[in-house]
């Protein structure tokens, strides 16, 4: 039993990684883990022994973490529950062991090793995938509790601490920024947003996220999409069809579509109406000849790109502040662990100290049939003081902590029992 103990305790970390940086869309999507996966993985890696291990999967990344001695043996049960093989998994995936497993999630949390420098999302993940792995999990491990904390912790410090989130970084948020930068009495505005896709949705959200109880519109092609997004954002929606007339009282017209040619045109617009038009798509789905027109101002993804160039540039330049965070917190981590490893010598010392004042404490009272207070007080921190400095003393070498507690154990517990048996 004291066997499996030690290996969920241990901390043989590990990450096996499946990013963006070496598998596109279609490859990462064949590792994809599922919630509903979660529990028959938890289950086999805990019944056959082998370890503790917790699965990230979001759309740019899968990744394993895992403090299991053979990290292989976890990936093919993870190879299993996504039914991939073992050999395609290990084509992709990239190993980091200890100290760099350890940077590469205190990075990850941070933002550093997304697609765009500073998302934040990537910690909520992180955290939500341990918590589902931690209700199915039969052991806790104080090694993982510790990284994911530390990680948490290192996010919020960057993000209060560094501008690396500052500015938009994505088209979505770009298009709104530019709307709160450019256009004024924004609460008066009337904003039509046609498509709701992914990219539509992510506008949505930040629209309703920075602009106080804004006056949007929807439209999409699927209508059952469009009623789904309104319920959830509890914004109106218009039938697609309608949308040019509802261009008449538009002022700010946001395009999300994916046609194959544009789909607004310049009949659709009311002659001389002021329109900030935004087009989103790629190709463009708005007709160029807009822009042309003294009343209206056509802003495209290669403007707004721009906007989120200089936005990463100005990101890159805090990563020094970010990384000097995560070093001060990775110390941090790693003094607490180097503790954690010693603490059974530490207790072992502190037990045969014990030990013999117990004895002494017994001979008083046999001599004096009393014991002061005042003595137990005194000896109970004379025990403290001396295991405080072996405690330093091994904490501070680390290389000497096994030789030094053997020689302890000797003079402390061996010694005194080889005496008490040559006496009996």
């Amino acid at each position: 039993m004291s066997s499996k103990t030690n290996i969920h305790q241990t901390s043989n970390f590990a990450v096996l990684s499946i990013s963006y940086e070496k598998a596109d869309a279609a490859v990462r999507s064949k590792f994809a883990f599922f919630d509903e996966q979660i529990k028959g993985f938890v289950e086999k890696i805990h019944d056959n022994n082998l370890g503790d291990a917790f699965v990230v999967s979001t759309c740019n990344r899968t990744e394993i973490y895992t403090t299991a001695p053979n990290y292989l043996l976890i990936a093919e049960e993870f190879c299993k529950s996504t039914g991939v093989t073992l050999m395609d998994f290990m084509q992709y995936v990239n190993v980091r062991k200890r100290d760099e497993a350890l940077n590469h999630l205190f990075r990850v949390a941070a933002g550093l090793e997304s697609q765009i420098i500073g998302d934040f999302e990537i910690i909520g993940q992180i955290k939500n995938a341990y918590n589902s792995f931690k209700k199915e999990k039969k052991n806790s491990n104080p090694y993982l509790e510790r990284a994911i904390n530390s990680a948490i912790q290192i996010s919020k410090k960057i993000k209060n601490e560094t501008g690396i989130s500052n500015g938009a970084a994505s088209v979505s948020y770009a298009a709104v920024h530019y709307i709160l930068n450019n256009q004024k009495q924004l609460s008066d505005k009337r904003i039509l947003l046609l498509g709701v896709g992914e990219i539509g949705q992510n506008t949505v959200e930040n629209l309703v996220k920075h602009l106080h109880q804004p006056k949007v519109k929807i439209a999409n092609r699927t209508t059952e999409h469009a009623e789904k997004i309104s319920k959830k954002y509890n914004i109106p929606h218009i039938e697609f069809a309608n949308f040019p007339e509802e261009l008449k009282q538009t002022d700010i017209l946001i395009v999300a579509t994916g046609a194959s040619r544009p789909i607004v045109r310049e009949e659709h617009l009311p002659v001389d109406k002021e329109m900030l038009v935004i087009d989103l798509s790629i190709p463009n789905n708005v007709d160029k000849a807009i822009g042309e027109r003294q009343s209206v101002e056509l802003v495209d993804v290669d403007i707004l790109s721009q906007h989120i160039s200089n936005t990463m540039e100005q990101r890159k330049k805090e990563i020094p502040k970010a990384e000097a965070i995560i070093k001060e917190m990775t110390k941090e981590f790693t003094e607490w662990e180097k503790k954690r490893k010693l603490v059974p010598n530490i207790h072992h010392f502190k037990a045969a100290l014990k030990n013999m004042e117990r004895n002494e404490m017994h001979n008083i009272y046999r001599k004096h049939r009393y014991i002061k207070v005042d003595d137990m007080e005194l000896s109970d921190r004379l025990v403290q003081k001396i295991t405080n400095r072996f405690a330093k003393y091994i904490i501070d070498h680390p290389w000497k902590a096994e030789e030094v507690s053997k020689l302890m154990h000797e003079i402390l517990v061996e010694q005194p029992n080889n005496e008490f048996n040559e006496k009996h």
